[in-house]
């Protein structure tokens, strides 16, 4: 046994932790839990867990449902919304078919695959996403109109309002568990905060946000009001994104950084953000998963719905952060597509990916834009080369389904089960007949 599986174990006991919550996440990015009790971890750690991987969204067919989840003892955290009785712990699992081979289902060694293949390039993929939801009244199974907790805007400290006391309770509860946070603040919507985590090494930026996704509905459970990560839950607000910014290390030096470039930017740089950009629209079915996301990025707003780079431009797609003298190291590019109701590791997974293949294939970067592209008409953007990210969940579903460099991401399982799961989304949201539809034509029709 490794020395941080006896550590686990060392601090079960010591700390008296009587459940230990072993976590991992199906193909749409929902998080799972089966809990143990800690006489069963030593075996778990050796073993793993066997469950029934048909009764899980995307993950096997009823005759080869048998797997086994594998705790990750790296990843061992005390959960303190536990406050009374005995202690509860969790960690995350790796899905392990029943020989011991990693699942070709488990969306972390999706990208736990794509970042191996980073580092055979000489390459670690770092992370940083700044996380917004909304706050709202009521229970969670609320469904009409939902209201604000607050009505106030972008950046605004109001006394003692319950988005601060939120945002601080959340930041505690997360910090204790070894989550760093960088900034936190009010966004421009009405009840809608954001929270950025410090920049960490991409899996385990994943696996921070599931936490932090569970975090934040726990305190808001607990202060009786309800937490959102719908994208775009309000039709007159901004929907919510996880602009993420994005750098490639070779050791410890940053493989984006070059003094005296354009920006600062290195051809490593200028290559990965071309992937990224010729490759958009065959992933934004990852990173923009539900038919709401539309909405969000149709609405206006940051959302960018524009494949383009900037500097310093919040409309463009990807954007070069302002350049810091003397901190070459913090030379990194925006995503500014992805909300936070995608499945991180598969988000990261193809982002890498499309960037890695930039940089393989010597992509070159466009001109960039420097104007505001909302404000831009259709035939000046056309004149600029500036195209379209997909429009609609079905527009993203008919991309993606033509990509090779998402399918060999993804790998043929999960290419294949999200793009069902997706189209029949799509096709039930199709037959529904809305409010609005029943406003503008039962009066005249």
């Amino acid at each position: 046994m490794d020395k941080q599986s006896e550590f686990v174990l060392r601090t079960l006991e010591e700390r008296d932790i009587r459940f230990v919550r072993l976590w991992f996440t199906d193909v749409i990015g929902s998080l799972k839990s089966v809990a143990v009790a800690p006489a069963e971890l030593e075996a778990a750690f050796s073993e793993g867990i066997g469950f029934d991987g048909s009764a899980i969204q995307g993950f096997a067919r009823v005759y080869e449902s048998d797997m086994l989840a594998k705790p990750d003892p790296t990843t061992f955290q005390i959960l303190p919304w536990r406050s009374e009785g005995p202690g509860v712990a969790r960690m995350f699992c790796d899905i392990q078919m029943p020989d011991g081979t990693p699942s070709y289902a488990d969306p972390r060694w999706v990208l736990k695959r794509t970042l191996a293949k980073a580092a055979d390039m000489g390459f670690t993929f770092y992370t940083h996403p700044e996380i917004e939801f909304y706050l709202f009244r009521g229970r969670t199974e609320d469904v009409g109109e939902p209201e604000p907790v607050d009505h106030v805007g972008y950046f605004d400290q109001s006394a003692s309002g319950p988005g601060y006391d939120f945002r601080r309770n959340a930041i505690t509860m997360l910090e204790s568990m070894g989550i760093s946070v960088e900034f936190s603040h009010h966004e421009d919507g009405p009840g809608q905060q954001e929270i950025d985590l410090r920049y960490a090494d991409a899996l385990s930026t994943a696996d921070n946000i599931m936490t932090f996704k569970l975090v934040v509905k726990e305190v808001a459970l607990q202060e009786g009001v309800r937490a959102s990560f719908m994208p775009k839950p309000l039709r007159d607000h901004p929907g919510s994104g996880m602009h993420t910014h994005l750098s490639l290390f070779e050791g410890d030096r940053n493989a984006f950084y070059e003094a005296g470039a354009q920006y600062q930017l290195s051809k490593v740089g200028r290559s990965f953000i071309a992937g990224i950009l010729k490759h958009a629209p065959e992933f934004t079915a990852i990173t923009n998963q539900y038919v709401n996301s539309y909405k969000r990025l149709t609405g206006g707003g940051e959302a960018p719905a524009y494949i383009c780079w900037g500097h310093n431009n919040r409309s463009a797609l990807v954007r070069i952060p302002m350049y810091k003298p003397e901190k070459g190291q913090s030379t990194r590019i925006e995503y500014r597509a992805l909300d936070s109701a995608a499945n991180p590791y598969l988000a990261y997974a193809v982002l890498l990916a499309a960037g890695l293949k930039g940089i393989e294939e010597n992509y070159q970067l466009p001109e960039g834009a420097e104007d505001d592209v909302w404000s831009l008409t259709d035939a000046e953007r056309r004149a600029l080369g500036i195209n379209l990210l997909p429009q609609s969940l079905d527009q993203a579903i008919m991309a993606m389904e033509k990509s090779e460099l998402v399918a060999e991401t993804l790998g043929e399982h999960v290419f294949d089960f999200f793009l069902r799961n997706k189209r029949a989304e799509w096709a039930e949201y199709r037959r529904q007949v809305t409010q609005w539809e029943r406003e503008r034509y039962l009066p005249v029709l």
